[in-house]
């Protein structure tokens, strides 16, 4: 047992491990998490011994070996952050982990370890992220809960990242019809923004997931609903835009959910009224919809889920 570490803690060895690799300065932690999930990924990481053959690669190997001296010190200072999530009612998973989600687990951009308010279950495998902007007009709201109230009753989990707006309107419906929701959140698990969706948010852990990809406390920043966008893309089996504009975050996951081979949905009037949508629409995997039922066509079991992930990870794994 590495210094400092509580036994009783509720973190593995190898979980701590993981996490201090990603307290190492200017470490990709996408890269990590790829690596980690490898055969004995863990433990050649540890040695600075990695897979991919790339300059970053090259680059993350040198960083590694170069901070191996103040391993056990990093480890002690991750332990008091996964204490911090675990005073929040979270627990940690990793790509270590059998609990991590399969969907998210086979994109590029993957995170190395979750902070989970709540359950992830089998069933989240068939899953839709419904998002859009905060400022979203009437149509806009009512669009939103119309989508997600329809998947929900189908039993399709409702993905959306917690903000005002559109992501309000979607995560509420879908809660209001007794279906499971997750929030993937641009926040440390212990913070809730915006300040306004604290109720919103502990409805959602009572029966669905509150998801963070950053360290506990870790504040709103401007490169996190970014990267929350791309976890969000990656734990759905697709996305919606209900409404957005062209700088948008939800448009930018349109685009990221099309690079991890994800179906992408446009609502016909969304696509008639925006140019990037339009021209979107005429992307492979993206698709014009006028309701939930032409979503719903286009999913899969989480069977089916299952059986494709197992295939694509034993040949990523070759690679």
């Amino acid at each position: 047992m590495r210094p400092g570490v509580d036994t009783k803690m509720p973190a593995t060895v190898e979980q701590l491990e993981l996490l201090a690799l990603c307290r190492i300065k200017g470490l990709d932690w996408h890269l990590v998490a790829r690596e980690a999930q490898r055969p004995d990924g863990l433990e050649r990481l540890l040695k600075g011994q990695l897979s991919e053959v790339t300059q970053q690669a090259n680059t993350a190997a040198a960083l590694l070996r170069d901070a191996s001296a103040t391993h056990d010190e990093r480890v002690a200072d991750v332990h008091a952050e996964v204490a911090r999530g675990v005073d929040a009612g979270a627990r940690l998973v990793t790509v270590l982990d059998e609990g991590y989600p399969r969907t998210l687990r086979l994109i590029f951009n993957l995170p190395p370890f979750l902070f989970v308010r709540g359950s992830l279950t089998e069933e989240d495998l068939r899953s839709v992220a419904v998002v859009g902007t905060r400022r979203a007009s009437p149509r806009g709201l009512r669009t939103a809960a119309e989508f997600a109230r329809t998947l929900s009753d189908a039993g399709v989990t409702v993905v959306s990242g917690l903000a005002r707006g559109i992501d309000t309107a979607a995560h509420s419906a879908a809660l209001d019809g007794g279906g499971r929701t997750l929030a993937v959140v641009g926040t440390g698990i212990t913070r809730c923004y915006p300040a306004e969706n604290a109720e919103l948010s502990d409805r959602i852990a009572a029966s669905g997931a509150v998801v963070s990809q950053f360290w506990p406390s870790a504040p709103p920043a401007s490169y996190t609903f970014p990267r929350r966008n791309v976890t969000m893309s990656g734990i759905a089996q697709g996305t919606v835009v209900i409404e957005a504009s062209s700088t948008s975050g939800a448009k930018m996951q349109a685009r990221v959910a099309l690079e991890h081979g994800k179906k992408v949905f446009l609502p016909r009037n969304l696509a008639e009224q925006n140019e990037w949508a339009a021209s979107y629409a005429r992307r492979r995997g993206a698709r014009v919809v006028d309701d939930a039922g032409d979503v719903m066509h286009e999913l899969v079991g989480p069977a089916a889920v299952r059986d494709d992930d197992v295939r694509r990870l034993q040949l990523s794994l070759l690679d």
